[in-house]
Parts: C-alpha cells; sequence; structure tokens
C-alpha cells in the first residue's frame, strides 16, 4: 500500500487544494491530510478552528466522493526537528510527501520522496483571506461547501480585523 502526506494549513480549503487531493489520490493508495498549525486560530493568518478547516474539508470530500484520506492535526512547535519527528512518529508510515511549501518540502526531503503540487495561479489562502478582508469575491476560489459554510462573511471579516 502506497501512502501519501499532503499539509496544509487549509485557512480556508480553496479549489487548489483539492486538485491536489484529487491528483495525489491517483498516485497512492491512502493519503494523510495534515491540518497544519492546528493549534492556531483566530487570527488574521489563521481565522478558522481546527474543527472548522476539518469540517470543511470533510464537506468537500464528502460532496466529491472522495475516500482514502485521513486527517491528522499538526500542531506548531517553532522548531522543525521536532515538527518533523512529531509528524514522523505519529502518523502511520508514509512514502512520498505533496506540498508546494518551500519549507515542508525542506523538512522532508532529505528523508521522503517529494512531490510538487501544482500552485493554480491567482488561488491561495492568503488571496482568498485578503479577499474576505475587503468583501470582495472569494467565493469562486473555494468550493461551494466552503463558500456557503456556516461563518458568514461578516463573522470572518470580524475575526480577520
Amino acid at each position: 500500500m502506497k501512502r501519501g502526506l499532503f499539509i496544509g494549513r487549509f485557512q480556508p480549503f480553496h479549489l487548489g487544494h483539492l486538485q491536489d487531493i484529487k491528483n495525489a489520490l491517483k498516485e497512492v493508495d491512502e493519503l494523510i491530510i495534515g491540518v497544519g498549525s492546528s493549534n492556531e486560530e483566530n487570527t488574521k493568518e489563521n481565522p478558522f478552528t481546527l474543527k472548522e478547516r476539518i469540517t470543511m474539508i470533510d464537506l468537500v470530500l464528502l460532496k466529491y466522493m472522495i475516500s482514502g484520506y485521513t486527517i491528522f492535526p499538526l500542531p506548531d512547535f517553532g522548531d522543525d526537528k521536532k515538527w518533523t519527528e512529531y509528524i514522523v512518529n505519529l502518523l502511520p508510515k508514509f512514502d512520498v510527501v505533496y506540498t508546494g511549501n518551500e519549507w515542508t518540502e525542506r523538512c522532508f526531503k532529505s528523508k521522503y520522496k517529494i512531490k510538487k503540487v501544482e500552485i493554480i495561479e491567482g488561488i491561495s489562502s492568503t488571496i482568498i483571506r485578503d479577499r474576505m478582508l475587503k468583501d470582495k469575491d472569494w467565493q469562486r476560489l473555494v468550493p461551494k461547501e466552503v463558500a456557503d459554510f456556516k461563518l458568514t462573511s461578516q463573522e470572518i471579516f470580524d475575526i480577520l480585523v
């Protein structure tokens, strides 16, 4: 059985994340989705709670009938080596790390195969959070289930400001 690891903060989960997961599951039997910065919430960079992020991911993947994944929370440590060791010791054994993040690649490249995910131009959680803050169109950058998620634009704005 081939297992992959895909780590993201998913603040929020967007169309790029969905495409990355679909592509990874074409290559592996199971995908571990690590929700990074799981101990961070209600800040400009991390407005959503761990529970909200997991719920968004599950709603989207259920809608698209995607299975073969497991979600694990991954807190920040402030120490790359301890963080990487924590992940390797906590999670089931994995063979490949899917990432578009240079920092994540640097943490795992000495021991794991790295598979770069395709970055979709104009879609990132940073762009989406900025659009939420400015009350600009952000809904087209996320799956409908995320756009319809229980938090209203005003609640998100209140968190971000």
